[in-house]
């Protein structure tokens, strides 16, 4: 079996086998580039070695000996070869970028002997024991994990001693003392001396690199880029070129475009008289890659020249490692560059522009994060490049100590960022404010009625008002005034389909849930944090929502984007001339619908009306607390008119967009006082007999509907099948809207949504009901309008009976999966509490992501499939086509997006402030998968919206 492949051989660059390292230095070598020649060990070599509990397999060493020979007759040097040596640096490389993520040894192949040889050949002795202390000292940190602090004190202390500032400043007598005092402190840590043989210095260090796959920054970074964790990584074995010869030598890191802005310009920095790792590691300042312009004019040209052949090639921002050894340009790797959203945005639709890339290419090119760091607030972490937090000190132990990876940048910056909890992303972002536990008190505040902490310059500098963080055990439906007025919500419970997770994201709030699991404990009105911390009213602090939910203990600094960029507008006016699947948005009002509709919803997937009933909160008491049927009457009447208000708004705004309209789906409970409020108001109100009687009135009504279970008890169809009132007046309200709307001229497309119906039979009797409902009102107004009546797929059964559920004149015109609640039924999760143990699951990878944020394909995927198979050909018998949808929070998230086009989906619903999130993805899957095949024909194309 082939495991070594040296750079200039016949073999394919394929990533997967040499890793993205490999693979571009064997492209360089083949485009002519002045690339050092050296050899790759595989990928699969390093899984085998780890599984074999890091023993080589049996053929690999000939292999790398037989490569070794080669690159020495190619330069005519030799490894140990004191007369003419060759170096050799050891580079990781996976098929992913990982950049410093994992270990390099360089210099490898100096010993005593060695460096007296080469002295003589360079006649440079200060340049070869800088370069043999440079190994000892990489040698121990990388192969022999020994405590690099030590060897950092010998050094500083020297320095110091001599009145030095920076390490090229060190003279060869100050090299010969430091060597000395390195290979004595290499002897007390190792137990041994520092390897003489370079055979085993090589040996050492190819291991070290295959072991270097699972540090645990590596693993950190695979985790948080979600890269797998079982491909591997290459070993690149490379003759060593010296940046550290003399003054006419050099090295640099370069982008072939700018990483922040995306414009057309080298971009980067260099350092004379030094090696790789000085660069990055800090220890002296850089100079911009202008300066070599100056500097060193003709070879400036011929990096600009292999810049443009490599970026022209590989048709992508690059970012490439240089050395310079006497005058003379090395190119030592290349790969795509990393960039912030707005730069990957300019960098494609550029590159289609200049015909290096097609305008799909560019559409695949940017990712759901782009998109996020450009239209939602975040943290301004002070260092760019995510790379760059691999060359903090002790980062192991700051992974290991629980850190994110924004809070190791930030502490680049020399402000550690003090992090103080964990929950789950609920609503992406960040915000930082002070924090208030009164959704009452909240409102207040920002009405300008309650001053009960200081402004500080903190909120001077945002208009005098303070911006707040809602922190709650749990958010309920009362507390929709108080998450309005807050930039962020903190609870302690609850999971991705928690009150506070659903209203918040809808709201566009950034959102933490479940943060109790890390520690965080509200206990009145302190918030205490594991690590001992107070966090009382009116602290700020900054809660960040990336893939994690983050708190801090500090008012760090958050950059809010204008507008979104015209480069990613243009990326997303192209995914909407590709995408078959289309996208909708969930949004209850019409300011909600406004949003939706500038971010280019094609329509409303998700309108829920027990949204509105929250803002007629007494109409909808009066109803549920009526003793008679007149009484109930009369509320029912009062809130038809205040809904048909709400959906005049909604069609109007939504000009000639269809609208689904949820009937009621909550159970009535949460529509009144808590038990414990109502015997407080009681005992507070005693002497009032009045009163008392009244209270001990809706108590009884609370009791009556209190459940044990209320997410499977009282609601949703159940409730409108009760009391069929509630479905009457909610029809005759959306129809008597829509008749409306339409004599104004506006084209209207209603769409009626029964939820939680569990067989054929509630949803032929609800239907019954709405279609009663509308012809009383085509009657009444001598005109009809053309209106479809569907249901939410959320519970199992009806998922198996969907072909019952479809069938015939009074089967369904459409359905929309409600994943969250067909998520908690599947997996018998209660969303609410899912965040005691979820977090766990996940760590241990007992489920490998979380099902709230994106469907478990294997489980729920498995009903949806069968769903959408099994409605669409029983639809067909019946001469219709059922259009099938998804208006859960997963129609968000671009993985879901993906298995929902796989599926044949017609169109995802999200949150407003999620949609061009999901139009980028929509197009991605059209792109990747092109027409969906189904069971019963072609899915695509389908009908508009």
């Amino acid at each position: 079996m082939q495991r070594v492949y040296t750079f200039d051989d016949d073999s394919k660059p394929d990533k997967k086998i040499l890793g993205g390292k490999g693979a571009a230095l064997k492209i360089m070598t083949q485009l002519g580039l002045p690339i050092p020649p050296g050899f790759v060990i595989s990928t699969n070599t390093c899984i085998d070695f780890l599984k074999n509990n890091s023993t080589y397999p049996e053929d690999l060493w000939d292999q790398a000996m037989d490569a070794l020979k080669k690159v020495e007759k190619k330069l005519d040097k030799k490894f140990n070869d004191p007369e003419n040596p060759l170096l050799l640096s050891i580079r990781s490389g996976a098929a992913i970028s990982m950049p410093g993520m994992m270990d390099t040894v360089l210099n490898c192949g100096l010993n005593d002997v060695v460096v007296e040889g080469l002295i003589k050949k360079t006649k440079n002795a200060k340049f070869v024991k800088d370069a043999y202390r440079r190994l000892i000292q990489m040698f121990a940190d990388v192969v022999c994990n020994l405590d690099i602090q030590e060897f950092n004190k010998i050094l500083d202390e020297l320095k110091q001693k001599n009145g030095l500032n920076s390490d090229n400043e060190l003279t060869s007598e100050h090299l010969d003392e430091l060597l000395e005092q390195y290979k004595s402190v290499f002897k007390k840590l190792f137990g041994s001396d520092f390897p003489q043989d370079p055979l085993t210095q090589l040996d050492m260090a190819i291991k070290a690199v295959f072991n270097s796959w699972n540090n645990d920054r590596a693993i950190a970074y695979r985790n948080f880029e979600n890269i797998p964790h079982d491909i591997g990584t290459a070993v690149s074995v490379q003759a060593m070129v010296f940046g550290n010869f003399d003054d006419n030598s050099g090295t640099g890191v370069l982008f072939s475009r700018d990483p922040s802005s995306g414009k057309n310009h080298i971009f980067g920095e260099y350092l004379v008289n030094a090696q790789g790792e000085d660069v990055v590691a800090g220890i002296r300042t850089p100079q911009s890659i202008d300066e070599l312009k100056n500097q060193w004019p003709e070879l400036y040209k011929d990096l600009e020249k292999n810049v443009k052949i490599l970026e022209t090639h590989f048709k992508d921002m690059q970012d490439i490692e240089f050395t310079v050894q006497e005058g003379r340009l090395f190119l030592l790797q290349t790969r795509a560059g990393k960039r912030t959203g707005k730069a990957a945005a300019k960098i494609a639709t550029d590159m289609v522009k200049e015909g290096l890339i097609t305008k799909e290419e560019a559409i695949l090119r940017i990712t759901a994060r782009d998109i996020e760091e450009a239209i939602f607030p975040h943290v301004l972490w002070k260092v760019f490049e995510l790379q760059k937090y691999a060359d903090i000190d002790d980062l192991d132990a700051e992974i290991e100590a629980g850190k994110s990876v924004n809070e190791i940048i930030f502490d680049a910056s020399s402000k550690p960022a003090n992090l103080v909890g964990k929950g789950l992303p609920a609503g992406p972002g960040a915000a930082s404010g002070h924090v208030v536990f009164s959704s009452d008190l909240a409102e207040r505040i920002v009405k300008g009625e309650a001053a009960p902490f200081e402004i500080t310059e903190f909120d001077k500098k945002r208009g005098g008002i303070p911006r707040l963080i809602l922190v709650k055990h749990e958010t309920s439906p009362e507390d929709f005034h108080g998450m309005v007025a807050s930039q962020g919500i903190l609870t302690m419970t609850g999971g991705m389909t928690s009150h506070a997770a659903l209203v918040g994201r809808q709201i566009g709030k950034r959102v933490i849930v479940g943060a109790g699991t890390s520690g965080l404990d509200l206990r009145g009105d302190v918030l205490r944090t594991k690590k001992g911390d107070l966090i009382t009213e009116g602290d700020i602090i900054t809660i960040e929502v990336i893939d994690d939910g983050f708190v801090y203990f500090d008012n760090l600094p958050i950059v809010t984007p204008d507008n979104l960029p015209e480069e990613l507008e243009q990326i997303l006016i192209w995914s909407d001339e590709i995408a078959q699947m289309k996208v909708r948005s969930n949004s209850d009002k019409e300011d909600d619908t406004l949003k939706a509709i500038m971010n280019k919803s094609t329509g409303t997937g998700l309108a829920r009306t027990e949204h509105q009933f929250f803002d007629a909160l007494d109409t909808m008491r009066e109803m549920i607390l009526a003793e008679t049927e007149e009484d109930q009457r009369v509320a029912l009447n009062k809130m038809e008119e205040l809904q048909k208000e709400d959906f005049t708004k909604l069609f109007t705004v939504s000009d000639g967009r269809p609208v689904t309209i949820r009937l009621l789906d909550p159970p009535l409970h949460e529509f009144l006082p808590s038990e414990l409020e109502i015997r407080q108001n009681i005992y507070d109100q005693v002497l009032d007999p009045e009163q008392t009687a009244e209270n001990s009135r809706i108590l009884r009504k609370v009791l009556y509907y209190q459940e044990a279970n209320p997410m499977l008890g009282l609601r949703g169809v159940r409730l409108g099948l009760m009391i069929p009132r509630i479905i009457r007046i909610q029809s005759r309200a959306i129809i008597e809207a829509a008749i409306e709307v339409k004599a104004k001229g506006i084209d209207v497309k209603p769409e009626i949504m029964i939820p939680l119906i569990s067989t054929d039979v509630e949803f032929q009797k609800a239907r019954e009901i709405v279609d009663k409902a509308a012809n009383d009102v085509f009657e009444k107004r001598g005109t009809k309008i053309d209106y479809q009546v569907g249901t939410m797929i959320e519970i199992p059964r009806a998922a198996l009976t969907a072909d019952q559920i479809a069938e015939g004149k009074m089967g369904a015109d459409f359905f929309s999966f409600g994943t969250n609640d067909l998520t908690q039924m599947s997996l018998g999760f209660s969303r609410d509490d899912v965040g005691k143990f979820l977090p766990f699951y996940l760590d241990n990878n007992i489920l490998p992501v979380d099902p709230f944020q994106s469907i478990d394909t294997v489980g729920v995927g498995k009903l949806m499939k069968m769903t959408v198979a099994d409605g669409r050909a029983s639809a067909k018998k019946s001469g219709k086509y059922l259009k099938v949808g998804l208006c859960g929070e997963q129609g968000g998230d671009p993985t879901s997006i993906d298995f929902c086009y796989q599926i044949g989906l017609d169109y995802v619903s999200c949150s407003p402030f999620r949609i061009p999130v999901a139009r980028l993805s929509a197009a991605q899957a059209t792109l990747k998968y092109g027409e969906v095949d189904s069971k019963y024909g072609k899915v695509w194309p389908t009908p508009k919206n």
